[in-house]
């Protein structure tokens, strides 16, 4: 089926954080994007593009919207939807009040079965079309996510959590049955449709030396396997590292020293990082996934993106809602957090282009995916969003008095949310449509 649609669109040619923002940025004042069998055909301005579309072609006409790629999430929970905005503590009081006894209940498959077919509505309504995200230790956590994200046509990556000690028994398995379990699950959804399959050792803390090396095993048996786990998110948390670690100069070196540090390897938050972490993950092409909700929710502190991003030695970055310490799974509300959070570290202004960027063909390449998502353009899988400058009175107020793209950019990203998203397409077929759908 011929789809094109119509609206204006804003997309990147280069690296913001490297060049000149605006040399980077595309916009198409008036576009069309055409699309078929779940590819991106052609793009460009409406009065070039729409003499060759072939005839019966629909089109959608989405005015005063822009439309660029759908959003990319690097860092997200799905078992912590329902528990989002659990008030009070720091990390690891946090997870042992909350997050472990949530988890815990994802040994049944109907409960697991919900919580994906929610969350991955969720993720659509707020724009998202690809995210890694963590399951539970359970098996059937993975199976739910993977066959909803099957059922809808959404290009995700995910993995059943590895712990084995320092944990509750109901969430623990152990380096034999966690690489058996995780090995199966490879075989049965790594590759099959737009699955992709992340090796997923929850943190150190909770995982032994054989663990990790087994999770280490795992990545060596199947091409094209990602890594998720979290590095440096909190002072405590960091110290008890050191001390069940103590042959490791860093956090990241007991990942290194195991051989999880690749170009397919995301580590989330990554707050407390140093010179020698950074320029370690930069060599390794390893990326780390920016949770500002997350990070000021539970008082973790400030990533230091404009350090990361050094373009002596830049390290991939990409953002994450993290779900649930972070408080939305929305692009833009995340977005507007990182440019406050930007602001108190002082270092440089997150613009809207370097953000936009962030949230689509940053992220994108962040996870090694840039050669088929993040971009508006010829040959990529049309994952798009279509955000709407007056999705609410006081946007649509504010957005009026716009006199250019970027400050345009700059209202949604600081006063948007999931209201904004208008639409988001999936493989070319719209798979939210916010007018549509009933209060």
């Amino acid at each position: 089926m011929s789809t094109a649609l119509r609206g204006r669109i804003v997309g990147f040619r280069d690296d913001p954080f490297l060049a000149a923002p605006r040399d980077c940025l595309q916009h198409e004042p008036d576009g069309l994007v055409h699309i078929e069998n779940g590819l991106i055909v052609s793009v460009g301005p409406y009065a070039e593009i729409v003499p060759t579309l072939p005839a019966g072609t629909q089109i959608v006409c989405y005015p005063n919207a822009i439309i660029c790629a759908g959003f990319v999430d690097a860092h997200v929970h799905y078992p912590q939807l329902q528990m989002v905005g659990a008030p009070g503590e720091q990390l690891l009081g946090w997870l042992d009040r909350y997050v472990f006894p949530t988890e815990a209940q994802f040994a049944d498959p109907d409960h697991a079965r919900r919580v994906a077919r929610r969350f991955l509505r969720e993720l659509l309504r707020a724009g998202t079309t690809t995210a890694a995200v963590y399951c539970t230790v359970h098996p059937q956590s993975v199976d739910a996510f993977f066959a909803e994200s099957v059922r809808l046509g959404t290009r995700m990556i995910a993995g059943k959590v590895l712990m084995d000690r320092n944990v509750p028994d109901a969430i623990r398995d152990t380096a034999k049955t966690g690489h058996a379990e995780s090995l199966a699950l490879i075989r049965r959804w790594h590759g099959k449709a737009r699955q992709s399959y992340a090796v997923t050792p929850r943190f150190a803390p909770s995982c032994s030396p054989e663990q990790l090396a087994a999770a280490a095993d795992l990545l060596g048996q199947t091409d094209g396997l990602f890594l998720q786990t979290h590095l440096a998110e909190n002072q405590a948390e960091i110290a008890w590292v050191a001390r069940l670690f103590p042959e490791a100069r860093s956090y990241l070196d007991v990942y290194d020293r195991a051989g999880l540090v690749g170009a397919r390897s995301i580590f989330g938050h990554g707050i407390h990082l140093d010179e020698q972490d950074f320029c370690i993950c930069h060599r390794a092409g390893a990326a780390l996934a920016h949770c500002p909700t997350s990070n000021l929710f539970l008082g973790s502190g400030n990533f230091r993106l404009f350090e990361a991003r050094d373009p002596r030695r830049p390290v991939h970055v990409a953002l994450g809602s993290d779900v649930g310490a972070g408080t939305s799974l929305s692009s833009l509300v995340t977005l507007n957090e990182a440019y406050k959070v930007a602001q108190a570290v002082g270092a440089g202004t997150l613009d809207a282009i370097r953000g936009f960027w962030l949230a689509t063909l940053g992220g994108a390449r962040a996870l090694s995916l840039d050669d088929r998502i993040g971009r508006v353009a010829p040959g990529y899988e049309a994952d798009l969003v279509v955000l709407d400058p007056d999705s609410s009175p006081l946007l649509s107020f504010r957005t009026g008095f716009c006199d250019s793209v970027e400050e345009l950019l700059f209202a949604l990203m600081t006063l948007g949310d999931d209201r904004a998203i208008r639409a988001t397409y999936v493989n070319g077929r719209c798979v939210h449509d916010r007018d549509a759908e009933a209060p």
